[in-house]
């Protein structure tokens, strides 16, 4: 199934999403990781897309959505706000990868009622990283979100991680196992979500669904129908 990919203006800035299925399905809105874009998700959104209306954003500094210069996951989950209000989606499932998972906490927490379900792809709301020094050459995505979102999760709001225990989708968390992300803080998050289910797919990395596609869709696909 090809992706279309169309653009959108909201607050003023250009955004760019991809989209599969019909219009007239159920949501599923996919928010990508750090350096990433909305292409991430097409072998996803291949499957997926048969039975649901997948949009994956490219989100702010990323893919062919604006760089804006300034970059904090509160204006990422504002940006998502935007965006589902102007595709009219009272609500929808959320999928979120790494940084794409920590805006989609922030989002579930601030807006419970807007997300039916929840999947957050190895990530815990915040977790501490040593920022990186800019790497040779251009590159796809605004560098300037690096040491910005970084930063941020090395001092993270509190609020954070206290606010996890009002997310009142039902959730499910998937870890990569052997990643650079600690898995017990995944464990710790699935404790502190009310309706909550944590599956590991070791081996997986941290981008669990490029490293084993197969079983990150039949946990994704179990997990919806449930």
């Amino acid at each position: 199934m090809k992706m279309g990919v169309n653009q959108i203006e909201l607050n003023g800035l250009t955004f760019q999403y991809r989209e599969a299925g019909e219009a007239s399905a159920p949501a599923i809105i996919a928010l990508h990781a750090l350096g990433m874009s909305a292409e991430s998700w097409d072998e996803v959104a291949a499957v997926l897309g048969k039975e649901y209306r997948f949009l994956a954003l490219d989100q702010r500094g990323h893919g062919g959505s604006e760089r804006t210069g300034t970059y904090t996951f509160e204006l990422m989950c504002d940006d998502l706000l935007q965006f589902v209000n102007a595709m009219n989606l009272e609500s929808f499932t959320l999928i979120g990868h790494s940084m794409g998972g920590t805006v989609s906490y922030l989002f579930s927490e601030t807006f419970p009622e807007r997300v039916d379900q929840l999947i957050v792809e190895d990530t815990p709301p915040p977790f501490t990283g040593e920022i990186p020094a800019k790497p040779p050459g251009s590159l796809p995505f605004d560098w300037e979100v690096v040491p910005s979102i970084l930063q941020q999760l090395n001092n993270p709001n509190p609020k954070w991680w206290g606010s996890l225990t009002e997310i009142i989708a039902p959730t499910l968390i998937i870890g990569g196992g052997s990643s650079h992300i600690p898995q017990d803080k995944l464990q710790e998050v699935s404790k502190r979500i009310p309706n909550c289910k944590l599956v590991t797919i070791e081996g997986a990395g941290h981008e669990v669904h490029a490293g084993n596609l197969s079983a990150f869709l039949t946990a994704v696909k179990s997990f919806l129908a449930s």
